[in-house]
């Protein structure tokens, strides 16, 4: 390669291209070359445990490909610590885990009123409500979300937010404001997420 790599995209578009040398004989190929030859480029598979790749200075093994015992496509990367498969490698491509990404998914699914699917909703205490709860339905038998606000006069001082399981008991996530007034007039807010 006549230049570096930014991201990834090529910044240069000329490569040395090696085609490696193939001796083939009885095997589960097709073809039978007694002599070296150059590897087909639309036929020819190289078969190694994994292959390791340089930059224009490097001569090391930071960065590598190859498949460990247990059928994973496996990379080590020069930056990034560890050794991660491609499941690793599709997880990471949305940002999160599929639990840390379910938490989310569900807090985010809420409309300002409640969840963003079928429910029943239950609301205790009066003009100040001290819990609004939604459950799947109005057998109460399993929550989806839970919101608990405690008052200090007509202001409310604390919200605690918990999102359900889908077996109604076990709390994915529980989101915890507690609010400071000047009189009536919120000043800040200190936001938890456990």
């Amino acid at each position: 390669m006549a230049d570096s790599c930014t991201g990834h995209r090529f910044t240069a578009l000329r490569f040395d291209r090696v085609h490696p040398l193939k001796l083939e004989s009885s095997g589960p190929g097709t073809e039978i070359d007694p002599f070296p030859s150059s590897l087909n480029r639309n036929e020819d598979y190289v078969d190694a445990r994994g292959f390791v790749v340089q930059n224009n200075v490097s001569d090391d093994e930071k960065v590598a490909v190859s498949r460990d015992a247990s059928d994973n496509l496996i990379f080590k990367d020069g930056v990034v610590s560890g050794i991660k498969t491609l499941s690793d490698l599709l997880e990471a491509g949305t940002g999160m885990s599929e639990a840390a990404h379910k938490i989310i998914r569900h807090i985010i699914h809420f409309l300002e009123d409640g969840p963003a699917e079928d429910g029943y909703r239950e609301i205790t205490g009066t003009i100040f409500p001290t819990a609004i709860i939604w459950y799947e339905t109005s057998a109460k038998s399993k929550k989806i979300y839970e919101k608990l606000n405690t008052w200090t006069g007509i202001n409310v001082t604390t919200i605690v937010r918990k999102i359900y399981d889908t077996d109604g008991s076990t709390v994915l996530a529980t989101v915890t404001d507690n609010i400071s007034y000047s009189g009536i007039f919120e000043t800040s807010r200190t936001r938890t997420v456990s």
